[in-house]
């Protein structure tokens, strides 16, 4: 799986998310909740929801501000992820929001982290949506007391070989995506789910600095 497709995933399971988000039987506050301002979740009502778990020292807003491209991860972070220092190719979805992934050229290698902004529900949509339709559904221990679960593939296909993609919930209406495709030589022989808690948590370090916590 090459960078490009990679990210395609990526975004697409958010876009998803977003497009079941406000009906399918969720009601109405998964399409009306609001950002909660500095990271607080007592202005989101009704979240969470759908069996996800609730977000205990969330955020602040301000940490997915900007580019991620620039401040998800660090320039020695990417060349731990991909093993190269290269630049990230920012893609955006304007319903989901900003996102960014760095490839390796010479192995195949990739990563993408997503800031998903515009749902307003946090890991909510991502357990309400993602999980049905997922082949492959696995809660993490938590990420520096930040709730995880890694997922990948259609359910009723194939995972996808050397793939995987984490959801972070960051507040109960904030969360940010990561993926990680392994090279070509990994990508048979290592499981990418065991691996993405790695780059989870150099997200959510980096994120956390930013925030000054």
């Amino acid at each position: 799986m090459n960078r490009r497709l990679a990210f395609v995933v990526l975004v697409s399971v958010a876009g998803f998310a977003v497009a079941c988000s406000g009906h399918g039987g969720l009601g109405e506050t998964s399409g009306s909740a609001l950002p909660a301002p500095a990271g607080q979740n007592a202005s989101s009502p009704g979240l969470p929801f759908a069996g996800a778990p609730r977000v205990v020292d969330p955020l602040p807003l301000s940490v997915l501000a900007g580019d991620p491209c620039a401040d998800a991860l660090t320039p020695d972070q990417v060349v731990a992820a991909v093993g190269a220092s290269v630049s990230g190719q920012r893609e955006d979805l304007a319903e989901v929001g900003p996102a960014c992934a760095w490839s390796n050229r010479n192995t195949g290698g990739a990563v993408g982290v997503s800031y998903t902004l515009n749902t307003h529900v946090g890991l909510s949509g991502v357990y309400a949506n993602t999980k049905p339709q997922s082949a492959l559904w696995r809660e993490l221990p938590a990420i520096q007391g930040f709730p995880v679960v890694a997922h990948a593939g259609t359910k009723g296909g194939a995972i996808p070989a050397g793939f995987c993609q984490a959801s972070i919930g960051l507040a109960d209406n904030l969360s940010v995506d990561v993926s990680l495709t392994l090279g070509v030589s990994k990508k048979d022989t290592e499981d990418a789910c065991s691996l993405i808690s790695q780059i989870a948590d150099m997200t959510v370090a980096t994120l956390r600095a930013k925030a000054g916590s």
